[in-house]
């Protein structure tokens, strides 16, 4: 019986994993980030706007980050765009699909669609719960008390990674600043989300980022990212679309019922050999599943 819920709970998180710890298009996993941090905060001071760390990109992106952190409720889409090496060696394209609705301090919703299995993620600021609804399966954990914390402890605990994850924090700014070594203002564009954006580049913990962020309504709309120490530069490119903003959401918008009911399974790194506090391998980022 061990041995097959063991292949079970192996088959859920590995599918839960394709789809939900890809390398978010913003920056690092959250592992990475924190040793990333570290080092930086023990070699310089935090980073001042000088030549490489130009005032008009950090306050375009300052704008954006107190946008996001200033609203109780949001919902959007995040379609997620990725390369990752085929068997012959060419760089195949594959897309997630993330309806996402969060309620600050504590609750999240995420319900992602793919190239690979469908999966759904619930934290009701006590619980949190990914379900395969193919396979009918759910992991369910105790949770922190903040949205913060819970991704932090979903990534160590089960390698559950979202791509747009530094964009709902509580303070986005914060989590790119701390590991900016360069930010320039590249122009606009009146092409993507069908809104004249504001176009900055920075790089954060190592990964180059270009990102369009609204002139008027200082909300991201595209983001695209290439992480500098990947020697094959597999591109990520994240497109934000749909955003509401402190509109109504029901009570029951956390939970699930049905997944609820699926058959349980324990919450666990779908790779028990490596160690959750450790950097993930390869490139600074989960490993590739392709």
């Amino acid at each position: 019986m061990m041995i097959g819920n063991t292949c079970r709970l192996c088959a859920l998180l590995l599918a839960l994993g394709v789809v939900l710890t890809l390398p978010n298009a913003q920056s690092r996993p959250p592992a990475a980030k924190k040793k990333a941090k570290q080092a930086a905060a023990e070699t310089s001071p935090a980073p001042e706007a000088t030549p490489s760390l130009e005032p008009k990109a950090l306050d375009i992106l300052k704008a954006a980050s107190s946008r996001l952190a200033a609203t109780r409720t949001m919902k959007f889409t995040a379609v997620h765009f990725y390369e990752s090496p085929s068997r012959h060696g060419h760089p195949l394209a594959f897309t997630t699909k993330s309806e996402v609705t969060l309620q600050r301090p504590d609750k999240l919703r995420v319900i992602m669609s793919a190239d690979g299995p469908a999966s759904e993620f619930y934290y009701d600021g006590k619980k949190m719960m990914a379900y395969a609804p193919a396979e009918n399966l759910v992991a369910v954990a105790d949770a922190p008390t903040t949205l913060d914390a819970t991704l932090e402890q979903a990534y160590h605990s089960a390698a559950i990674y979202f791509p747009f994850a530094d964009w709902i924090v509580a303070d986005p700014y914060k989590e790119m600043s701390e590991g900016m070594n360069l930010a320039y203002y590249i122009g606009q564009s009146k092409v993507v989300g069908g809104t004249t954006t504001d176009m900055v580049a920075y790089i954060d913990h190592g990964v180059f980022i270009q990102a369009w962020i609204g002139t008027e309504d200082k909300l991201p709309r595209l983001v695209h990212a290439i992480y500098l120490d990947d020697p094959e530069r597999l591109r990520h490119t994240l497109l934000l679309s749909d955003w509401q903003l402190d509109s109504a959401v029901s009570a029951d918008t956390f939970t699930s019922a049905k997944a609820a009911s699926a058959n349980p399974m324990p919450f666990a790194h779908p790779h028990p050999e490596s160690s959750p506090g450790a950097e993930p391998t390869g490139k600074g980022k989960p490993p590739k599943k392709q």
